[in-house]
C-alpha cells in the first residue's frame, strides 16, 4: 500500500498517547525504575512494536520513511552532542544576574549558527558550573531551554530541525531571516524576565553562598579546540543530500572521539547517558506518532485552517507533544494543499509567506512547551540533573513554560498576518 493511501484507524493513536503518558507520569510514580535507560527502552519497545508491525504489514515504505527521519534526527543531535561534548569552556564566573543574562544571550545567538543542540551542549556546563555555588538556581536551566535550546534557533535552517526540513523542501536558506522581528521580541522578552527573576533570587541567596561564589572565580579557558573544526564540518554537512549528510556527521563525531584530546571530555564529565536517553525515548516517539501524523496529513485540509494564526497555534501546539520537526512537515504540506484549494497567492514553495512564517515560528517557539518538543530539551534536563540541579516534572515544566511564553505567542499571533 503506498504511503499516501494509508488508512489510519483512530485507535492506532493510542500507543502514542500512552508513550506521552509514560514520559509524564513514570518519573513521578516510579522515579528509581524510570532512571534506568534499559527500562525506558522496555517501555518504548512495548508501545512502538505494535505500530511497527502494523506499518510493516500495510505500508513498509512508511515505516522505512519513519526510520530514515529518525536516523537523520539522531545523527544530527548525536554528532553535535559528541563533538560539543569535547569542547570544554573552563572557568567559573561570578554568578551574577548580569553574567547569567549575558551567557544566555550569547547562547541564543549561537543557536542559529551552530544549532540549538550545538549551542546547548557548548554552554550548558559553563552556566551550571558558574551557578554551582548558589542555592536558588532551579530557574536557570529552565530559561536555558527556553532561550538557547529553542527560541534562539529561529533565524536559520541550521538553528532548529524544523527549519532545516523546510530548507530541504525548497525554502531558500536565508528566507527564515525575515523572522528576525519575532526572534528579537522573544529573546529580549525572555532575557528581561530571566534577569528580573534571577536578580530577585540573587538577593535572597545566603551570605555564605555569595561569599563562596565571589571567591571561587576562575578565568575562562577552552579545551578541545580541534572540535570546533568538526563542529564546522557538521554545520556544512547540512547542505549534503542524505545519506551522505549522515555519514559525514557520524564520521565527524568518530573523528572527534578518536583524534582529539580527551581533556575536554574529562573536564565536562562527558558520558553518553543523555544522548542514549534521547535516542531511546525518541525512537518510541517517532514510531508511535507516525499514525497521528498520517491522520493529520489526511484530515489537515478539512480542518478549516485558513488564517496565519490558525497555523501558528495548531502547528505550535502539536509541536509541543509530537516533536516539532515532523509536525512542521505535516503543516507545511497542509498549507500547500490549503493554498492550492483556496487559490491563495503564494510566494515560496507553494505557500503564502505568512502561513509559512506562522508554521516556522509556531514549530520552533512552542517546541519549548514540553521536554519532548525539541531534541535538546531532554539533553539539557538530563545534564542539569546530573549536575545536581532540580528540574521540574513533565507537567510542571509544561505549565511554567506556557505561562512564561504566552505573551510571546500572543504578540506573534498578532503580527504574523503581516508577513
Amino acid at each position: 500500500m503506498p504511503t499516501h493511501q494509508l488508512v489510519v484507524p483512530l485507535y492506532a493513536v493510542l500507543p502514542f498517547v500512552l508513550m506521552l503518558a509514560c514520559i509524564a507520569i513514570l518519573p513521578l510514580a516510579a522515579p528509581h525504575w524510570w532512571d534506568h535507560n534499559r527500562n525506558k527502552g522496555i517501555v518504548a519497545v512495548i508501545l512502538a512494536a505494535p505500530i511497527a508491525v502494523w506499518l510493516l504489514s500495510v505500508s513498509p515504505t512508511h515505516l522505512l520513511h519513519v526510520g530514515i527521519e529518525y536516523a537523520s534526527f539522531i545523527c544530527l543531535l548525536g554528532s553535535l552532542f559528541v563533538v560539543a561534548g569535547g569542547i570544554h569552556i573552563g572557568g567559573d564566573l561570578r554568578a551574577t544576574p548580569r553574567n547569567n543574562t549575558i551567557m544566555l544571550g550569547i547562547g541564543a545567538v549561537l543557536a542559529s549558527v551552530i544549532g540549538t543542540t550545538g549551542a546547548s551542549m557548548v554552554l550548558i556546563r559553563l552556566l551550571l558550573r558558574t551557578n554551582s555555588e548558589r542555592e536558588r538556581v532551579s530557574h536557570i536551566p529552565f530559561f536555558f531551554i527556553l532561550l538557547v535550546s529553542n527560541a534562539g534557533g529561529l533565524l536559520t535552517p541550521l538553528g532548529d530541525p524544523p527549519l532545516f526540513l523546510g530548507f530541504l523542501r525548497g525554502v531558500p536558506f536565508f528566507w527564515t531571516m525575515r523572522l528576525f522581528p519575532i526572534w528579537l521580541i522573544a529573546i529580549v522578552y525572555l532575557l528581561a524576565v530571566f534577569y528580573f527573576l534571577d536578580r530577585r533570587a540573587y538577593t535572597r541567596e545566603t551570605p555564605p553562598a555569595i561569599w563562596k561564589d565571589d571567591h571561587e572565580v576562575e578565568p575562562l579557558s577552552m579545551d578541545g579546540r580541534l572540535n570546533l573544526l568538526w563542529l564546522l564540518v557538521i554545520v556544512l554537512a547540512v547542505f549534503i543530500p542524505t545519506p551522505y549528510r549522515e555519514i559525514v556527521m557520524v564520521a565527524s563525531a568518530i573523528a572527534s572521539l578518536k583524534l582529539g584530546s580527551s581533556t575536554g571530555r574529562t573536564r565536562n564529565e562527558f558520558n553518553f547517558g543523555p544522548i542514549i536517553e534521547v535516542a531511546i525515548l525518541f525512537i518510541g516517539i517517532f514510531v508511535t506518532m507516525a499514525p497521528a501524523l498520517t491522520l493529520l496529513e489526511h484530515t489537515g485540509p478539512s480542518l478549516g485552517l485558513t488564517k496565519p494564526w490558525h497555523f501558528f497555534l495548531v502547528s505550535g501546539g502539536l509541536s509541543s507533544v509530537l516533536d516539532n520537526a515532523p509536525t512542521y512537515l505535516t503543516f507545511f504540506t497542509t498549507a500547500q494543499a490549503t493554498a492550492s484549494s483556496l487559490g491563495l497567492p503564494t510566494s515560496v514553495v507553494g505557500i503564502p509567506a505568512n502561513l509559512l512564517a506562522a508554521i516556522s515560528a509556531g514549530s520552533v517557539l512552542m517546541g519549548a512547551n514540553t521536554y519532548i518538543g525539541n531534541g535538546p530539551n531532554f539533553m539539557v534536563k538530563s545534564i542539569a540533573e546530573s549536575a545536581g540541579y532540580r528540574m521540574p516534572s513533565f507537567f510542571r515544566y509544561a505549565v511554567m513554560a506556557i505561562a512564561v511564553l504566552l505573551p510571546i505567542y500572543l504578540v506573534t499571533a498578532w503580527i504574523i498576518p503581516s508577513y
